[in-house]
């Protein structure tokens, strides 16, 4: 870790690279699994950008936008809807779960990491966005 990473506590180097390929894991592997199940590519269509409406969470505030963005970026909600899917046997409750962790997922790839409050580009994976160097 060089040192201004150590002194920001962003991520970098092979930890960046390991945290983003484990984004690119879970959207491959809920892909995959949409798939194998069959569901709907409309529904998919429909569905994959749904959680990045938290951004408007953002119109009130920092940290109440970065509240939302966490709530809905995370992997609870979505893994124990997955989890109700399967033990419920509702194939719509699944397809929603697994869109739901491929969209977080793709997000994890590309950099967008869970928010600090101190705004929207303040990531668990490092700044999003133009940097000026200190």
């Amino acid at each position: 870790m060089d040192e201004r990473a150590a002194e920001t506590g962003s991520v970098t180097g092979g930890v960046n690279i390991l945290l983003r390929l484990e984004g690119l894991t879970l959207f491959t592997g809920m892909v995959m699994l949409y798939v194998a199940w069959g569901g709907s590519w409309l529904v998919f269509a429909l569905l994959f950008f749904v959680p990045d409406l938290s951004f408007l969470a953002y119109l009130s505030d920092a940290k109440f936008g970065a509240l939302v963005y966490n709530a809905v970026h995370s992997y609870l909600a979505p893994v124990t809807l997955m989890t109700l899917g399967f033990g419920l046997a509702s194939p719509l409750t699944l397809s929603i779960a697994l869109i739901w962790l491929a969209h977080i997922g793709i997000d994890r790839a590309l950099g967008y990491g869970l928010k600090y409050s101190a705004g929207f580009g303040f990531t668990h994976l490092g700044r999003i966005g133009r940097q000026k160097d200190a």
